[in-house]
């Protein structure tokens, strides 16, 4: 009875702050400023145009006073329950994720920073087989290339370290720059691993740090002679599979590199291009329900971030309700009395706990967890149990074939590893890895006349947003500090 009452629990709940002071001080500074228009209205022909411009600013400012403090009313938080979560799924059940990583310039974003986020992902406590790594890198570098080739070597003794020791910071960096860590443990192997593990990662950055000291990093030949003839903005696809897993969990995940394809005279929409190529590619190669894409430059702070997602994403009420679970960004190294407010703790402290508590924020562009079917356009008031085979939908508005590929693309293979993910079909996370139907939806005139990018709840990130943050969203979750910038 106790077992059945667990499972049937909720995997995660809302959590109400309570703020008595925050809201009589904002309401004081809200009577104050009534006050104060109240006084220019009734002082008014007693003064001259400069008065009025003041009353217009002054308007305008207790306006955007009582959308901030109307924002940040009710704030919440969410806590999640993994014990629930374990009880209810075992790790032969947990559902496929694929992991976005993007990149786009070798030189303001060095590789070593993208082979720490890459590493801290591959080190992930969940189930090796059910994960893909996927690292977009719009500068088409061949450094970038080689310290992903080399970070997997490194992550093939690294990944076994992290999991045998419970590290807790997965990011080789930062784990090696506290000399305090290896005290931790008092296992009598543990120091000389710790050891052993430092000394491999210096030699992985010495690699890496010789080979951006040259115009070619390295010999272009076998793997890297695809890159002999490219140039940044002029270069067809580039897809190389550096890890495949066959489908064992206490190994590494997939590890797949992309470089879509660019031409000078093809818009190519920047980070919100990107992010849609990783969606189709990945939706052919691996296609996971789940999705979760990080900038280059974070790292994974919380060994267990996937089960805390799941538990949002997998719970009844979220099923119906929840589009994509985000954690807010924090910064390292920081100084301690932040005077420029550089670490952005405000925003997601104050602001974002207020929307957490009205409905959601919206989506930052980084750490976060997307379902892909959303993605796809589905709302959740519309979903559809039993979608008839063959067919897609968006929206709940069945589709024929025909106009699932003016909505999707012609790439029939894409299409349909859509349609199985519309349909509630469960993919095969290791089907063969076909580089030439994953090089087609990467390149650059593949979304032309297609829903790609368009408008509000059509496919992938809107391509007119400037930020490249606005997603097809219905709810948002935001949960705990788990990835740090």
């Amino acid at each position: 009875m106790v077992m059945e009452n667990k499972t049937s629990l909720p995997l995660y709940e809302k959590i109400w702050v309570k703020h008595t002071f925050s809201r009589v001080m904002d309401s004081f500074t809200l009577l104050l400023l009534f006050l104060l228009l109240a006084y220019r209205v009734s002082s008014y022909n007693n003064h001259n145009f400069s008065c009025f411009v003041a009353f217009l600013c002054e308007s305008w400012f207790t306006i955007t006073w009582i959308t901030t403090m109307s924002t940040k009313w009710t704030p919440a938080h969410t806590k999640t329950f993994l014990d629930r979560l374990l009880l209810r799924v075992s790790d032969s059940e947990l559902p496929a994720l694929d992991m976005f990583v993007t990149t786009a310039d070798p030189v303001l974003e060095p590789p070593i920073i993208t082979v720490n986020t890459v590493l801290s992902l591959l080190a992930l406590d969940y189930p090796a087989n059910k994960l893909a790594c996927y690292v977009s890198d719009d500068g088409c570098s061949t450094l970038t290339f080689y310290a992903l080739v080399e970070a997997a070597k490194f992550a093939e003794i690294w990944v076994p370290f992290c999991k045998k020791y419970n590290v807790q910071c997965r990011a080789p960096f930062r784990y090696f720059c506290d000399e305090a860590m290896a005290n931790n443990n008092d296992l009598p192997q543990f120091k000389h691993d710790w050891l052993k593990m430092k000394e491999e990662y210096e030699q992985l950055s010495s690699k890496i740090e010789n080979a951006a000291q040259k115009s070619i990093p390295c010999q272009l030949m076998g793997e890297f002679a695809v890159f002999s003839q490219t140039q940044a903005r002029n270069h067809p696809t580039i897809i190389r599979v550096i890890r495949e897993n066959k489908g064992i969990s206490d190994v590494m995940p997939h590890i797949i590199y992309i470089s879509r394809e660019k031409r000078p005279k093809q818009p190519h929409h920047h980070k919100a291009g990107a992010m849609n190529v990783l969606t189709r590619v990945s939706g052919l190669m691996t296609n996971a329900p789940f999705m979760l894409n990080l900038d280059c430059d974070m790292y994974v702070n919380n060994s267990k971030i996937v089960l805390h997602a799941l538990c949002i994403l997998l719970d009844s009420k979220g099923e119906k309700e929840v589009a994509f679970a985000q954690c807010p960004q924090r910064f390292y190294d920081a100084v301690k009395d932040d005077a420029y407010g550089n670490q952005l703790v405000a925003l997601p402290m104050y602001i974002g706990s207020g929307f957490a508590g009205l409905q959601g924020i919206i989506y930052a562009g980084t750490n976060c967890f997307h379902r892909r079917k959303v993605m796809y356009g589905l709302s959740p008031p519309n979903e559809i149990q039993n979608a008839k085979k063959g067919q897609g939908f968006t929206n709940g508005t069945f589709l024929s074939e025909k106009e699932t590929m003016q909505k999707f693309g012609t790439s029939k293979g894409f299409v349909e590893s859509a349609t199985h993910i519309l349909e509630g079909i469960t993919s095969d996370l290791h089907k063969s890895l076909d580089l030439e139907a994953a090089s087609k939806v990467a390149s650059c005139d593949y979304e032309y006349n297609t829903a790609w990018g368009k408008q509000v709840w059509e496919i992938g990130l809107i391509f007119e947003s400037k930020t490249t943050n606005w997603f097809l969203s219905y709810y948002i979750k935001i949960f705990q500090n788990n990835f740090l910038s």
